[in-house]
């Protein structure tokens, strides 16, 4: 990199600064027309719609004919613009990673080849620089027409911002210090004809960044960095279970009869098979039955759905890991969530004000009502009492057709879950809210249950699990007279489940927890919508 004219910084699309250079920096925007140059002249045309996407004054199907245009002028001269393959490309970080001691106008003549989506350009004359950003970071380049020839230093001066390229080429410091790859050789691997989100806008509709999160992505190193800490911590839920001789299985999502949680569920009809069928909402009665079978130890990670309401805590299809463990019960399931939590942390290197490190709080469910209501539960076990208590203290919650359970449920959601900020586990919850659950080894009108909760909402539950084939039998037909009663939400009677429990179940421990609200807490977000890819969205 030997002749410099003076480089200085230019802010770039992607929200920071970078280093430009050349006689005079070309402005950041989308050309039209032939020729590099080009740039300049239609920036000033460009406006902002409400998404924080840019059009041209001739408007966006006239940028995108422009762009179809483009295309088809490269092609006449050979370009290939759609290859079928790009070999041996390396992450951008890697390489930045590699050559970071590199002092000020060092250079290398050290091949690499990175690739990804042109983020900016800038320059003139007979050189230029442009940004290239991949899943893994942005790296500038530094184009010369002496290196490169003067009809291909043309070509690439003429992509657009949002082009996919590829790039041979050596590393260097430039003068300014920004760590930049010489451009050697080039491929276009493929031409955008839409215009990327504005960079310095950014997408500005928050619907918008949930509908189209490819623009998202596009548009913020910071929704591809959230994603990325997604993936680490499912990876780190799974390498924990992994690591603790736990068995990664898979159950069916199509389901002849749903169980396993207190939900509406999603049905649908199998042509073939001429039957009703549901969408699993919970892993849990199958899961069980793998126990019976032997396997001890097993877990699965994967999607529920549940035909309930949005909101920022609430997506309909969600996923979820759940573990069963034979010869273990909720108390040692308790400590076993509070090091796979911390395994998750670790794995995106957490900092926030939460703090995970076992132990975490334990307070009981009945204890937990009696602090933030006045309410003893145990002291009005039928639906008209607690209603009574309710209305009492003055409680803005509504009584009318509620079940005791749902009562019960009702207040520790609206009254204790939002005061839950550090990690606490609920425990002991009374035995009409956990037909699945056995009961409580010191009082029958509870049940060993535990839920953890975290910034305010529920992350996990679980189980000392019910492995009574007759008290399971009669809790069903509990649930069945609730559902007669009005509860849509009530367990209905699995009479398959009832016969595998008949073959004998060892002791067991059950965990079901949260992944996208594990997310939401480990990486700072307050709506389950900023963490899941694409979330279920009112038309």
């Amino acid at each position: 990199m030997s002749e410099r004219e003076d480089e200085r910084e230019v802010e770039a699309p992607d929200g920071g600064s970078s280093r430009a250079g050349g006689a005079r920096e070309g402005e950041v925007g989308e050309p039209s027309g032939e020729g590099p140059l080009r740039a300049r002249a239609s920036h000033a045309d460009e406006q902002h719609t409400a998404h924080g996407q840019r059009h041209t004054a001739h408007g966006l199907p006239q940028l995108i004919a422009e762009r179809r245009a483009k295309a088809e002028r490269l092609r006449e001269v050979g370009a290939e613009l759609a290859p079928y393959s790009y070999p041996g490309v390396e992450p951008i970080a890697g390489v930045r990673a590699a050559y970071e001691h590199l002092e000020m106008a060092q250079e290398t003549d050290e091949p690499h080849r990175v690739a990804g989506r042109i983020a900016a350009r800038r320059g003139a004359g007979k050189a230029a620089f442009l940004d290239l950003v991949d899943r893994s970071g942005k790296i500038q380049l530094h184009a010369r027409a002496d290196v490169l020839g003067a009809e291909p230093f043309k070509q690439l001066l003429s992509l657009d911002l949002g082009d996919l390229l590829g790039v041979d080429g050596a590393p260097l410091r430039s003068r300014h210090g920004e760590l930049t790859l010489r451009v050697d050789a080039f491929q276009v691997l493929g031409k955008a004809l839409r215009p990327p989100p504005d960079k310095h806008a950014g997408l500005t509709d928050v619907e918008t960044r949930h509908r189209r999160r490819e623009l998202d992505l596009i548009a913020s190193e910071e929704a591809r960095a959230l994603f990325a800490d997604r993936a680490r911590i499912v990876s780190a839920v799974r390498a924990y279970l992994d690591g603790q001789g736990f068995l990664e299985v898979e159950t069916p999502v199509l389901q002849p009869l749903y169980g396993g949680a207190l939900a509406r569920p999603f049905t649908t009809h199998h042509n073939a098979l001429d039957r009703q069928l549901y969408l699993r909402i919970a892993t849990e009665l199958y899961l069980k039955r793998l126990i019976v079978g032997g396997l001890e130890r097993v877990y699965e990670l994967g999607k529920n759905f549940r035909n309930e309401g949005l909101s920022t805590k609430h997506n309909p299809e969600f996923t979820v890991v759940e573990w069963y463990e034979a010869y273990a019960d909720y108390a040692g399931e308790a400590s076993r969530m509070e090091q796979m939590v911390a395994s998750a942390a670790a794995a995106v290197a957490y900092e926030g004000e939460l703090d995970f490190a076992p132990p975490w709080r334990r307070i009981s469910f009945v204890e937990a009502i009696a602090q933030a209501t006045g309410i003893d539960l145990l002291a009005h076990r039928d639906a008209p009492s607690l209603a009574a208590a309710i209305a009492e203290r003055g409680l803005e919650m509504p009584t009318g057709d509620r079940s005791w359970p749902q009562l019960a449920d009702d207040l520790l959601s609206k009254h204790v879950e939002p005061t839950l900020i550090q990690p606490t586990f609920v425990l002991d919850y009374p035995i009409e809210l956990s037909p699945l659950a056995r009961a409580h080894r010191d009082d029958g009108r509870l049940a060993e249950r535990w839920e953890a909760f975290a910034g305010g909402m529920e992350i996990a539950n679980a189980f000392s699990e019910l492995t009574d084939p007759d008290e399971q039998r009669a809790r069903f037909e509990a649930q069945a007279r609730l559902a007669l009663a009005g509860d849509e939400e009530a367990q209905p009677h699995d009479e398959l489940f009832l016969e595998a429990l008949e073959h004998g179940m060892p002791p067991t421990g059950g965990v079901g927890v949260g992944i996208d609200r594990l997310v939401m807490l480990l990486t700072g977000r307050s709506s389950i919508r900023e963490v899941v890819l694409f979330p279920a969205m009112r038309d």
